[in-house]
């Protein structure tokens, strides 16, 4: 379905158009928003995604952006339009080796302007301090990490993953757009009508029978067997040479008291150059919440 279609759905101001790239075996889809020819081109911005979400996401921060940009957003692995991998479950470190192809492919000559979300900051952040000459900045849209572990977890952990293999969840099916939409917005209370009938026509995909099906496989669902290692994501932090901007959503749970942590402020501070925004009025999906806002900020940290 065409989102502009949807009734009600959200107009969108610049249109994006899709581009195929076969990296690393499967046939990644990268939405583009091409700049105007009648304006001087700003630059070129990078856009990932978070965890169980979609290129298109990011309409409502293009539409705001003031300035000319050539933005290009990948759709991951197993989302979107990009080939699902076929396997049982997800590996975090392919995500890192998907971008260093997307970047031979789209940046070969000079490091990357990088926006990223959730799931998309972190592989954002780890790739940043693996190949520091890549990523010339970086605005890292609530990608925090997450708790530290410990190695007495990882018996649980393992027979946790090993039984969600054994009955592995099963696609998601909507009867319509709306229906969707609705789940978003129960998701995020801050998201209006429009804009989740936009989003939901991106996020599903029609079958034989007409029913939709969420396009994100299933198997992202599963655990990650392997835990959480604070020690080697700070030693990659502490490698990061662009400067970065974190911005995150407004205090409100107990994973924004983790984030307001000494412990955690003792990681960010590996970082050489960083700055951090909190947007009040905004939940996790800050992009869709606050893209005006977002957009401007992207703009300043950019130029």
């Amino acid at each position: 379905m065409n989102p502009a279609q949807a009734p009600g759905a959200y107009r969108p101001r610049r249109q994006s158009e899709s581009r195929f790239l076969q990296l690393r075996g499967l046939r990644h889809h990268v939405r583009v928003w091409e700049p105007s020819a009648d304006r001087p081109l700003r630059g070129t911005l990078l856009m990932l995604h978070g965890w169980m979400d979609v290129s298109a996401s990011f309409q409502f921060i293009v539409d705001a952006l003031a300035d000319n940009w050539r933005v290009y957003a990948l759709d991951w692995r197993g989302y979107g339009l990009t080939d699902r991998s076929g396997a049982d479950s997800y590996w975090f470190a392919d995500y890192l080796a998907d971008l260093d192809r997307l970047l031979d492919a789209l940046s070969p000559a000079e490091p990357a302007s990088v926006v990223a979300h959730s799931m998309g900051g972190n592989v954002a952040m780890l790739y940043a301090g693996v190949r520091p000459e890549r990523i010339a900045r970086l605005v890292n849209l609530e990608g925090m990490g997450l708790p530290a572990t410990e190695p007495s977890q990882a018996p649980q952990r393992y027979q946790q993953w090993l039984d969600e293999l054994r009955d592995p969840p099963g696609p998601r099916y909507f009867a319509s757009i709306d229906e969707i939409a609705q789940r978003l917005m129960r998701n995020d209370p801050r998201l209006s009508v429009d804009k989740a009938e936009f989003l939901g026509a991106h996020w599903a995909q029609a079958l034989p029978d007409g029913r939709l099906e969420l396009a994100g496989d299933p198997a992202h669902r599963i655990v990650n067997p392997v835990l959480y290692r604070v020690e080697e994501a700070v030693a990659c932090w502490r490698q990061i040479s662009a400067p970065v901007l974190l911005v995150v959503s407004e205090r409100f749970n107990d994973w924004h008291a983790f984030v307001d942590s000494p412990e955690y402020q003792q990681r960010l501070g590996v970082i050489r150059e960083l700055s951090t925004v909190r947007i009040e009025g905004s939940g996790h999906m800050l992009h869709h919440d606050r893209p005006d806002e977002v957009a401007r900020l992207i703009e300043g940290f950019m130029t």
